[in-house]
């Protein structure tokens, strides 16, 4: 079987972390690349499955308080100053 060499743009970090995992499995970098391709042959698809990032609990409970105030459901918070806000937000 004949190699080419192949050149692609990964993020630096990424790359650094990846090369320690497959060190510690004993592979080098090339070696495994060319292990998840040989999956996706096979398979014929993404070997794992590819989800989204799903908002956190606190995240979804803000989407909700900016829906509810843009519906009516409730009232924005307002502050006459910055000092106020801090208050508030040190509670």
């Amino acid at each position: 079987m004949s190699t080419i060499n192949t050149s692609i743009r990964i993020d630096s970090e990424l790359k650094k972390q990846a090369e320690i995992m497959f060190s510690q499995m004993g592979l080098n970098m090339s070696t495994g690349i060319n292990i998840y391709l040989k999956q996706v042959v096979r398979q014929g698809k993404i070997p794992f499955e590819i989800t989204a990032d799903l908002p956190n609990k606190e995240t979804l409970e803000a989407m909700q308080e900016v829906d509810d105030i843009i519906s009516g459901k409730s009232s924005a918070r307002t502050y006459k100053n910055a000092d106020e806000l801090f208050e508030d937000l040190d509670k």
